[in-house]
């Protein structure tokens, strides 16, 4: 029967994305979001002091500029201005030194020794070439026979390999091998685990392709925009719903979640089977995040200025101290040495802060669930290289891991990727019914769905796109 009605839990842009690829096709479509302010970690507000805005949760978008879904929509039209750095990211190094990822492929390179350039340009060359062909393929399931199977095929054979492998086997210098493993540290996985180098590679080829823009305003102008476009087609979004059951939406063609594996579970209850609410409860989540935000008397002081070219910068040294603050994280373990993940947004957009005045925020990769308070860890590791960090600080806010999940349930346990990324949960995701569920007007349309972790959307478009074509 044709799907004429659908209701969708949580507006994130998964949800948001799900709404509008329905809405297109002339479902009638209403988002219910439990928070007065729409956009899940997509969102935007002052939470230091008066009119210094803070990213709740996104704050960098790769995957966004070159999502598939976005791109084919007009929301450069309803206020969306990506902002590139001029570098998209920046390594600092305890000798003073600094790398960047710059644009090109070439501009990166001439930064390294004469065998890690070229090994650097000979491992990311094809990535770089058919990155167009590659992002097609890498935002729908891997179970599939891939659109480009040759651009494919050429990812795939190095981004099967551990990252900690991939660095140590083909670069030689220290810095090279931190700045990639800085990169592949985004997968939230052990370096030492099979396929943990996708992910690094996927970062820089964006970072000398599309690039890794952040957005003016804040990721909440992503969210309005895409929200703007959805009431022009006619859908609807209700703020401060927040659904327990299912008894408290009414009834349509389809519901679609926008939520984690445990959150579907609990408010869809009886109306899955039991086998699959077991097969649910198996799906395993990634470690979760302590996140810092800042208000800033002045931008951050770093030993090397070459950081203030990028909205990005990974604080983790070397290799070695990035693959034993992502193993301690992944499996339950504290680090006083972590990887930090720090943007500094205000850089490059004035609309983030009072005239003069800078945003920050960084975060660190702890054991799922966790309460501890890691302040002075993360201040301790930008200090190491920004000395008199400390000094601009006009106020913070820390969010351990349990109250992100608080604020968000779809953070469970504090995990932003939704689950774990690795191989096994890349290719059954959550299960192998990926957006299906046991109830054919029940689907999962969140990041526990491929292809993953990451704001663009599809998971949310091929979602909805699954429900349309169940309800021929």
């Amino acid at each position: 029967m044709p799907l004429h009605t659908a209701n969708i839990i949580g507006s994130g842009p998964n949800g948001l994305a799900a709404a509008i690829t329905l809405a297109q096709r002339g479902v009638a479509v209403t988002v219910y979001e439990r928070n007065p302010i729409p956009g899940g970690a997509c969102s935007t507000a002052e939470i230091t002091l008066p009119s210094f805005h803070h990213d709740l949760g996104s704050s960098a978008y790769p995957l966004g500029i070159a999502s598939p879904f976005f791109k084919s929509l007009p929301l450069e039209a309803r206020g969306l201005r990506w902002i590139q750095s001029p570098a998209a990211l920046a390594h600092p190094l305890d000798d003073g030194s600094a790398l960047t990822l710059e644009p090109t492929l070439e501009a990166t390179a001439a930064q390294f020794s004469p065998h890690d350039a070229r090994a650097w340009k000979s491992l990311f060359a094809s990535s770089v070439r058919d990155w167009p062909k590659l992002v097609s393929d890498f935002t729908q399931p891997l179970l599939r026979m891939p659109t480009h199977p040759i651009a494919m095929a050429f990812f795939g054979l190095p981004a099967l390999l551990p990252a900690q492998t991939l660095a140590n086997t083909v670069f030689r210098d220290t810095a090279t091998r931190a700045l990639f493993a800085g990169c592949a540290a985004h997968s939230v996985l052990p370096l030492s685990h099979l396929a943990s180098s996708a992910t690094g590679i996927v970062m820089v080829a964006a970072a000398h392709t599309t690039g890794w823009p952040i957005i003016e305003g804040g990721g909440q102008s992503l969210t309005n925009a895409l929200i703007h476009y959805l009431e022009s087609l006619g859908g609807r979004l209700i703020l401060n719903a927040d659904i327990t059951h299912l008894a408290d939406l009414p009834t349509t063609g389809a519901t679609l979640f926008d939520t984690s594996v445990s959150a579907l579970t609990t408010i869809a209850g009886p109306a899955l089977t039991p086998g699959f609410r077991t097969r649910l409860s198996h799906f395993k989540p990634g470690p979760g995040i302590f996140k810092l935000d800042f208000a800033l008397s002045a931008p951050i002081p770093w030993t090397n200025p070459t950081c203030a070219r990028a909205a990005t910068v990974h604080l983790g040294g070397t290799l070695a101290e990035i693959a034993q603050s992502e193993h301690d994280a992944f499996y339950g373990k504290p680090n006083t040495n972590p990887y930090v993940l720090l943007v500094q947004p205000s850089l490059f957009d004035a609309s983030r802060a009072p005239a003069g005045k800078h945003t920050a925020w960084a975060y660190i990769h702890v054991p799922i669930g966790d309460t501890s308070d890691h302040t002075e860890i993360i201040l301790n590791q930008i200090t190491r290289f920004a000395p008199h960090f400390r000094d601009t600080i006009l106020a913070t806010v820390p969010n351990n891991a349990t109250t992100l999940a608080a604020w968000n349930p779809n953070l469970a346990g504090g995990n932003i990727t939704a689950g774990a990324m690795n191989l096994t949960q890349l290719l059954a995701r959550p299960t192998l019914r990926q957006y299906r569920t046991s109830n054919p007007r029940l689907y999962l349309c969140s990041a526990s769905t491929p292809p993953g972790g990451g704001v663009h959307g599809m998971c949310g478009h091929l979602a909805a796109l699954a429900a349309l074509r169940d309800h021929r």
